[in-house]
C-alpha cells in the first residue's frame, strides 16, 4: 500500500516535467521478478512507459542521465551502490527526475536517509497495482508522497538521532523570507496540511500554497518535506514545534 496521503499543494508551481510523451518511468531494483511486475503494471497505461530497468544503483544514476525520466522506482537495497546514494547523485546532478523509494518496511531506517537524499517520498513494495500508478502519476506533478503525520514522524526521527550540523545559520535562511513565510515554515515542521495552516491563521487556502510555493523557490527544494528538513538543519525550527491535532 502507498505509506501515506498525498501532501496538497507541494508544487512549487512550476510547468510539470509530465509533457505530451507522458510519465517517463526508470525502475531500479536488484530483483527482476520485481523490475518485470512493475513494468507489467505501468506499460498498460497509456500516459505511462517505461524507459529502462536498472539492477544496481549505478546502473541508474547512468540509466537516468540516459533516458531523462520524470520518476525513477528506487529500491534501497541494491548492490554496487545503494539506493539512498544513487537517489543523492541524481538529485545533485540536476536531474528533473522524481525519486519513489521502495521498501518492504513501513518508515524503515533507510527510508529517513533517502528522502534526506532527494526522495520525494516512499512506498511499500506490496502497493497496488493502483496505488503505484496513482503515486507515479502524484510525484510526476510536483507533489511530495508524505502526509503531515509522516512529516511529524521523519523530524521526531531526526531529532533523535541525527544531531543538527554545527556552523547552520538561521538568519541566512531568515533574511530571505517574510515574517508570514517563517510562521508558515514554522507551521509546516509541525506537519500541517495547508487547509490546517489555513484554519490556523485565517487565511485562504490558495493563499498559504501561494506562500508555500515561495519558501520551496527561496530554500532551493523541491517539495514541503524537504523545506521543513533544511530549516530544521539551520535551526529555524524544532521538529516537535507544532503538536499534532
Amino acid at each position: 500500500m502507498i505509506v501515506s496521503r498525498r501532501l496538497d499543494g507541494d508544487s512549487q508551481g512550476a510547468a510539470s516535467p509530465v509533457s505530451e510523451r507522458g510519465i517517463r518511468v526508470l525502475i531500479a531494483d536488484d530483483q527482476a521478478l520485481v523490475r518485470s511486475g512493475f513494468r507489467l503494471i505501468l506499460e498498460t497505461r497509456s500516459d505511462m512507459s517505461v524507459v529502462g530497468e536498472a539492477g544496481d544503483g549505478r546502473q541508474a544514476v547512468a540509466l537516468a542521465a540516459e533516458h531523462d525520466p520524470d520518476v525513477v522506482l528506487m529500491d534501497v537495497r541494491m548492490p554496487v551502490l545503494d539506493g539512498i546514494e544513487a537517489t543523492r547523485q541524481i538529485v545533485e546532478s540536476g536531474s528533473a527526475a522524481r525519486v519513489l523509494v521502495l521498501t518492504t518496511f513501513d518508515l524503515d531506517e533507510h527510508v529517513y536517509a533517502a528522502i534526506r537524499a532527494g526522495a520525494s517520498g516512499f512506498l511499500l513494495k506490496d502497493v497496488r497495482p493502483r496505488e503505484l500508478i496513482d503515486a507515479i502519476r502524484l510525484v510526476a506533478d510536483g507533489n511530495a508522497l508524505l502526509g503531515p503525520t509522516v512529516t511529524r514522524r521523519l523530524l521526531d526521527r531526526f531529532a533523535d538521532a541525527e544531531p543538527r550540523p554545527a556552523g547552520a545559520d538561521p538568519g541566512a535562511f531568515a533574511s530571505t523570507m517574510t515574517p508570514r513565510e517563517l510562521e508558515i515554515l514554522r507551521l509546516l515542521a509541525g506537519g500541517l496540511s495547508n487547509a490546517e495552516i489555513a484554519a490556523r491563521l485565517y487565511l485562504g487556502e490558495t493563499t498559504v500554497k501561494s506562500h508555500v510555493s515561495s519558501i520551496l523557490r527561496k530554500l532551493g527544494v523541491r517539495d514541503r518535506v524537504q523545506a521543513v528538513i533544511v530549516a530544521f538543519e539551520a535551526g529555524l525550527v524544532a521538529p516537535r514545534l507544532e503538536p499534532a491535532e
